[in-house]
Order: structure tokens, then sequence, then C-alpha cells
């Protein structure tokens, strides 16, 4: 049991960690209830290797114990020994900036030195009508040889740097970032680049994971790095990789996982026994991660530690956004502080936070406290994201019901659960209602409280990909490699449903391309030869990147989807409809706070038709002046002013159509 004095101690400065300015070095660590901390100094940063010197830390107030030296200890590695009772514990600094290789050993470091040239000048993009996030592992982007980066910075930050890369270096077939510009993103959310714990940072380039294993949480992976050894090295080169994103147009944001560690016995808990993880009321860890630990968010000094984490890679690193993994698992009061925090150093709005609102199961969490999921939408900050499954499900068919299939895919019944994603599952006179119900006691639906509330996607680094969850429920010939002309005219209604409704919009790298894993459900720790980004495969289905590259591009003129207020939802002027069809129309006209280069010439309204059955289908064309904005297989009819004529138009089976009124 968690002692009462520990459990309501808390420390309000931000000084905690190993701090040098040239002339001194100050080293603060949190850890109430100890009774003596030591401190270990390193030449070098792999374990094995002998302390040069140790130290004694004085006890302070707060349970803090601090020790300060009249020397600048830059680039010396550390550790803490902290004794309890009989018990001497040794302990990696869980608010160290910099490590050793495999983050045993903590590092000082003077963040300043390790700016790379133009760090200063560094600034993200301006932003545009319209967020289109993509989503990127490091590894995966440039590890396949036919992406053309030279074989020394394959899966690495400084692939980043090589901004003119060709498929097999033919100079003709973009790869890289040239080939992310082209498609037209707006922001790259990066897999995590925290030090992660399920790689061999010394070990063989063949390994892979996606990371959601956390060691140190302040640091960049050294696995990304060119010397995992040396640990200012990957501090410089993940600032590098920031930078050059931000240079060729995009915001990056970083995939957070605060929610559990990778193991149990963390920095952590080896500093405060007890003190960061939830337990069962019978003393066992509770695992709503499904990782064996949850992390008490909602204690005063954990919120805090994830709070002054997440603005430090804002400071630091420059990262524009944060996407929170199984954020139901993190408490709502912490999110918005968050969020708060950014809005007040960096502007509001200025930094996207959103995040999985749901957890793998049930976590106990302190009384008063609410869990960061669905049902808990409307105690967010209205700029505060979710993943909306609902959608995602109603396209495609259940993640978890491999052989469900959805709306694009065979499925029945979805027409309803379609025509609430256009909207952002936002609607104009039920917000009181859900009020009402929520001060009555009732269980609260589902209700975002504006479309900033919600990430529209059909695919993510979790669970199928698009296109393997299609050939899954569609069986075309050809499996995973299939060339049947019916199977892209699901996938490519797919991506018109999702591309023309509300909200931000999020794509896996790869969707846009027929991206396969060959069937495997979660590719966590699968070959990186199944991970990769395959280059070949991107410009083998280039008619589907295009598709995708005029949606990207006509989304970004259509203020009408790009509204993120709460009014949004109001904008819907007219709906039906009927098995395997949606229509609806749509108020297009831009306001004050949305008019954008894009949005000077527009539509005034848009007829939006999606035709999954496998018949053409006519919808009345009301008066006025229409052009074809998308047809079928044809996202760029809007560049050429195709006229619509006559009082209806006709869809063909399992495409979607829209078009714009002048």
């Amino acid at each position: 049991m968690l002692e009462s004095s520990v459990k309501n101690c808390f420390y309000e400065g931000n000084d905690l960690g190993a701090f040098c300015d040239g002339e001194k070095t100050v080293f603060k660590l949190w850890s109430p209830g100890a009774e003596e901390v030591f401190l270990n100094l390193y030449r070098e940063g792999q374990e094995g290797t002998d302390a040069f010197r140790r130290e004694v830390m004085v006890s302070g107030e707060n349970g803090v114990w601090s020790g300060t030296f009249p020397e600048d200890l830059n680039g010396v590695y550390y550790d803490y020994e902290i004794r309890r009772g009989e018990r001497l514990t040794r302990t990696a600094d869980p608010y160290a900036r910099a490590c050793g290789v495999n983050g045993a050993r903590s590092m000082v470091l003077r963040p300043e030195l390790t700016d790379p040239e133009g760090w200063a000048e560094d600034r993200a993009p301006e932003k545009g009508p319209e967020d289109v996030i993509y989503e990127l592992n490091v590894r995966e982007y440039s590890w396949d040889p036919a992406g053309g980066f030279p074989e020394e910075v394959r899966g690495t930050y400084r692939a980043f740097g090589v901004e003119d890369t060709t498929l097999n270096g033919d100079g003709v077939h973009p790869t890289g970032m040239k080939y992310l510009q082209r498609l037209g993103v707006t922001h790259v959310q990066l897999m995590p680049v925290y030090d992660f714990g399920s790689v061999d940072e010394s070990g063989s380039g063949e390994q892979f994971n996606w990371g959601y294993d956390p060691v140190n949480y302040w640091i960049p992976e050294g696995f990304y790095s060119s010397d995992p050894y040396h640990g200012e090295v990957r501090v410089r080169e993940c600032k590098e990789m920031i930078r050059n994103l931000h240079r060729n147009g995009f915001r990056v944001i970083m995939d957070v996982v605060y929610n559990h560690t990778y193991r149990k016995d963390s920095w952590l808990e080896r500093t405060v026994p007890g003190y960061y993880y939830r337990t069962e009321e019978d003393g066992s860890w509770c695992n709503g991660s499904d990782c064996g630990n949850d992390i008490a968010s909602e204690r005063p000094m954990c919120g805090k530690y994830i709070l002054d984490s997440v603005l430090y890679w804002a400071r630091e690193y420059h990262m524009d956004g944060f996407r929170f993994d199984l954020m139901g698992l993190l408490d709502t009061d912490l999110l918005n502080r968050i969020q708060q925090a950014l809005d007040e150093e960096f502007g509001e709005g200025e930094k996207l936070i959103y995040g999985e609102p749901w957890s793998a199961r049930a976590s106990r969490m302190e009384p008063g406290s609410f869990p960061a999921d669905k049902k808990n939408i409307r105690r967010l900050n209205p700029r505060i994201g979710v993943f909306c499954d609902n959608t995602r499900d109603a396209v495609k068919g259940h993640v978890f019901e491999l052989g469900q299939p959805g709306f694009v895919n065979g499925g029945e019944g979805f027409e309803e659960e379609i025509l609430r994603s256009v909207t952002a599952w936002c609607a104009p006179g039920e917000v009181q209602a859900e009020t009402d119900k929520e001060d009555s006691g009732q269980e609260e639906a589902f209700l975002p409280q504006a479309p900033s509330q919600i990430i529209t996607y059909v695919s993510a680094h979790d669970n199928l990909t698009l296109w393997d969850k299609l050939a899954d429920t569609l069986m075309p010939e050809g499996g995973y490699y299939t060339k049947s002309p019916e199977f892209r005219k699901a996938y490519r209604l797919a991506a018109a449903i999702y591309m023309t409704c509300q909200g931000h919009l999020f794509l896996l790298s790869g969707e846009e391309f027929g991206r396969t894993k060959e069937g495997v459900e979660d590719s966590y720790c699968s070959p990186i030869s199944l991970n990769r980004l395959d280059w070949a495969l991107a410009w083998e289905n280039e008619d589907l990147s295009e598709f995708y590259r005029g949606l990207i591009a006509l989304r970004k003129r259509l203020p009408g989807l790009c509204d993120k207020s709460g009014q949004a939802a109001c904008r819907l002027l007219w709906s039906e409809t009927r098995p395997g069809v949606v229509c609806f129309r749509m108020d297009n006209r831009p306001s004050g706070a949305e008019v954008s280069a894009d949005h000077r010439k527009t539509w005034k309204e848009l007829l939006v038709v999606y035709n999954s059955s496998r018949e053409t289908v006519s919808v009345d064309l009301p008066a006025g002046d229409w052009e074809w904005l998308v047809k079928g297989a044809d996202s760029r009819c809007w560049e050429r002013q195709k006229t619509a004529a006559g009082t209806s138009v006709c869809v063909d089976g399992v495409s979607a159509a829209v078009l714009g009124k002048c």
C-alpha cells in the first residue's frame, strides 16, 4: 500500500533531472521515502563499466534529493542508487534528457549544444485550410532499397535529410520527401521516437518494432541514430529530422505512449515504488493497457511528469502536436491541462492534440477522475481530438471481426452511420439534450462537441491495413496482390467517403497506394521487410495514389468540409439514404475565419453521393449550375470545370460522386 506521506508529496519545481550551464552541474531527483540517494558518474554510457566517482545526494523538501557540483559535466553518464531500509536500488534518471546505449544510464546534456544548423530559425510551416495527417515510422520510411536512399542512412533519422530520392535512383519517380509533398499531406505523425525498449540499440539493423514500449520518455530512440553509444548524437539527429520536415512543408506530430512502460520495473517504479502505477484493491497491478501496467496519470506528480515531458518535446524538439496512445487510460483533467499549457505558450490551436479514446480494458482510476475515452469526449477541450472508430468500422467493417464487411465491401445497414460520419458525428440540436442526459445520470452517448474533436480515418498502424481488410472480406482473385478492377472500386469508394467527411483527415503511410502487410493484423514486431514502405508498389499503383492526390487537393478547397467549428453540422442542408446509397448536400460557403487562398474561388454548395451497390443510381440535381468535382475513378474533374447537364446525375455502382454548385 502506498503511504499517504508519499502519495500526497508534491514538488512544484521544473528543475528535476540534470542541468549544467558551463560552470556548474545540478542533479535533482524526486524520491520521497528514500533514506539515502547516491549519484554514480561514468565516462561511458554502456553497462559493465565502473563509475569514476560516487557522490552522496542531499535530502530536501517535498521528496527532492539534490547535488550541486562546481563543474560542467556535460557528456558525463550517471545513475542513482536509492536505499530504502536494507534494499539498495540502482536506477537511471526518469527526467534524463539523454542516455547511453539502450537507455540504462542517463547522460548530462546541455541541449543547446545539440542544436543543428538553422535550429534557432526553425519554424513550423504555416497552417493551411485542412490538416491531412500521414502516419509514418522512421524505420519503415527509408528502409526499402527501391526508395533510393543511401544505404548508410536507410532506417534512420538522417534519411529525412535526403530530399531528392527517386525509385531505384531513376531520377523520374519521386520517393521520400518529394513524394510526400506531391501527395499533399500537411502533417507527418511519427510513430514512437522516444527511447523504447523493444529493440537492442547495439544490435543488428535488421531488427524492427513499432516502439510502443517506453523506457526514457524525454529522450529520442537511439536505434534510429547513427551512434547510439554517444547520447548527444540521437538528440541532434532527431532535431535534424524535424528541421528537415519543417523545411519541406510538413508539421510534425509525435506519437506518445504515457499510458504504460516497457516493464513494471521502470525508472519511475524504482525511484518511487508504487506511486506512478495503478493497482487493484487487492494490490495487484492494473492492466488496462494489456501490457502489464497502467500509469496513474491522475496522481499529481505523475500528471506533472507527463505534462512537463510534453512541453519539453514541444519546446526543445519543436514538435507540432501529440498523438496519445490508449488515451482512454489517461484522465480528462490532465489532457485539458496539457492543451491549455500548449495553447498559452504557443498560441491557441497551434499544437494539435488527439489520441485513441479507448483502452484495452478497464483501469482503476482515483475517485473523481474520468478516463479520456469516447463516453467522456464532452469533458475534453473541444480542440482535443479522438480517432473515430465509428466511421472506420462503418466504412470497411469491424477491425476485430476480420470477416465482417462494412459499407464499401458488401455490408448492409451502414447507411445511417455513414451519414453521421459526414458531420463527424456532431448534430445540431442534440448538445442540450445530451447535457440533460448527463445531468440525469444516464449513460452518455458518443456526441463530439465539434469536428475539431474527430480524427476521420479508415486505417492506421494497428489492425489490418485498408487493403488487407478489403481483401479478406471481398476475397479477390490474387489475394493481397490483386489487380481486380472491382476491388479498386471499393478501395476508392472508401477513400472518397472519409475524405468528404468533416474532421481532421488521417491516413496510414502507403494507404494511398494499397499498402499490404499480407494479412498480418498487428505487425509491431514483424520483419522490416514486411513493414517497409514498398516504394515500387507506390508507383505500380500510381492510379490509386493519384486518386488520393486529387481528393486531398480538392478537400483543401472545400470549406464546408474543413469547418471544425461547433456549428459545422448545420452546414448539412439535405440528406437521403437508400440501401447501399447515401446522398447529401452541404453548404460550402467559407466563413470569415475560413477564407484562405484555397477558398477564394469555391463552390457555394456540394452534392455528394456514395453508392456501394453494384447498380447505377440516379440522383436529382437541384436547380443551379453544377460542376463535376469527383466522378468514379476521376478525382480531378474539378480542375477541368466539367459541367453537369440535366436535372439528375447517374452514379456508377461502387463509386462516389461529388458535385459543386457555382
